[in-house]
């Protein structure tokens, strides 16, 4: 798709809140060895270096299971794992050495390029790795010796620190160090999310082959909170899945406040991702990313903005600020990523149990994904605890949608004293009404 100059403009400005706030925040990118080897690997290294631009901390770490795999079958070497798990002894050692070196060698000439034709033209980014991860043995576990197959001990933050606050990215690969010397073979994920959490970054960014985390249907999960994750590990038969769950999990239990599932396949989905509201990926957070909750003062202005379209096209009643700040109780909303997308409010008339549902409003982006159904359930709920038996709504251009929400035409005199009172003919809205 070719986007239009306008068009430009409009994602180029939309971009502009979340430059500013990614800016000196701190991001683990993890990414596998199958991702390295795919064609759109050198796109990726383009947005990493975008991202090195704009002020963004970043810390990289890659696998390399499918390198190891070749040097060891070039080897004519058995490939030995037990729970997914490689078992690396002396030999395999080397393969893990040679490997790791070669993708990080990669890694690093893809962030050196600076050709005038390039995007990363000028760009003179520093990118550096060292001893910064310290590992110890694996050990025994259920009587297989996993010999030099290790686990992260220690990241060296203030190593990392000192690079990422010189500007550089850090580059962490498959492989760790221990006081005795020793060379450990460490999972990429292992490392990914040990450096998120002792680094405290801000984001745990992880590159799969599909779009994101997907149902049991196919279907991409746009967002995920702890809860409905731990119902994603509990049904994951993939070991390769339960592994990228099992780090974004530990990752957010140790207080990364936001992790994200990207394709590596798909051409500008980091970017994407990080740069408009809705992404491409999945995201995942200890809350829902799209939260209903009880409109408080501070939201209205919000509330202002995204009812004032309706308002000037006359199908809503206009609303002074003053009057939503002393109504804003009233008001409940659903809020994405710090922007109101949808709000309704509650005028009860409690001595005759009835109430108003009013100012029902979706964002024009955010339409024909029930978020509307799902306001008006919490509306009911809301007037169920208030005691109330019956809800009305006025309206002149929505009533088919009410009916389809089970709402039944009713007439004026049907209204509570108080209303039929305010009503307007002159508007001429219909009364519909519905049992709760």
């Amino acid at each position: 798709m070719v986007l239009s100059e306008s068009d430009n403009v409009k994602l180029f400005r939309q971009s502009a809140p979340y430059i500013n706030s990614h800016r000196g925040k701190t991001f683990v990118l993890m990414f596998g060895g199958e991702a390295v080897e795919d064609a759109n690997f050198a796109n990726i290294i383009n947005d990493i270096a975008l991202l090195n631009s704009l002020g963004v901390r970043l810390v990289l770490v890659h696998g390399a299971r499918p390198q190891i795999d070749q040097r060891e079958a070039l080897r004519n070497r058995p490939m030995r794992f037990h729970n997914d798990v490689r078992i690396t002894d002396k030999v395999t050692i080397e393969s893990v050495k040679d490997a790791a070196g070669s993708v990080r060698s990669q890694v690093e000439a893809l962030l050196t390029m600076g050709l005038a034709n390039s995007p990363m033209h000028g760009s003179q980014i520093r990118v550096c790795s060292g001893n910064l991860v310290v590992a110890m043995p694996m050990g025994v576990r259920e009587g297989v010796d996993y010999e030099l197959t290790g686990l992260v001990r220690r990241i060296d933050v203030s190593g990392i620190n000192d690079h990422l606050n010189d500007g550089s990215i850090v580059l962490l690969g498959p492989m760790g160090y221990s006081p005795t010397g020793e060379v450990f073979n460490l999972s990429h994920e292992d490392v990914a999310t040990q450096a998120a959490i002792h680094m405290k970054a801000d984001k745990l960014i992880v590159f799969t082959e599909q779009d994101g985390l997907m149902d049991e249907k196919g279907t991409l999960i746009r967002n995920l909170d702890r809860n409905l994750l731990q119902k994603q590990m509990d049904g994951q038969h993939d070991a390769r899945t339960a592994n990228v769950l099992s780090a974004v999990a530990a990752s957010l239990d140790a207080g990364v406040s936001r992790c994200h599932c990207v394709s590596y396949q798909r051409d500008g989905a980091l970017l994407q991702e990080l740069f408009t509201r809705d992404g491409v990926g999945t995201l995942v957070s200890h809350y829902y990313y799209e939260q209903l909750r009880q409109a408080t003062i501070d939201d209205v202005g919000g509330i202002l903005k995204l009812i004032n379209p309706l308002e000037e096209k006359g199908v809503l009643v206009k609303r002074s600020r003053e009057l939503l700040e002393s109504e804003i109780d009233r008001f409940t909303i659903i809020e994405r990523d710090g922007m109101i997308i949808a709000c309704a409010a509650l005028y009860p008339y409690a001595s005759e149990g009835v109430g108003e549902l009013a100012c029902v409003v979706t964002h024009q982006d955010y339409r024909g994904s029930n978020r509307g159904e799902r306001m008006m359930n919490a509306i009911i709920e809301k007037a169920k605890d208030q005691g109330l038996s019956r809800i009305f709504v006025l309206t002149t251009v929505t009533g088919h949608w009410f009916r389809e929400q089970g709402f039944l035409p009713s007439g004026v005199e049907e209204l509570p004293e108080g209303k039929k009172r305010l009503y307007n003919y002159q508007r001429n809205s219909k009364v519909l009404m519905l049992s709760i």
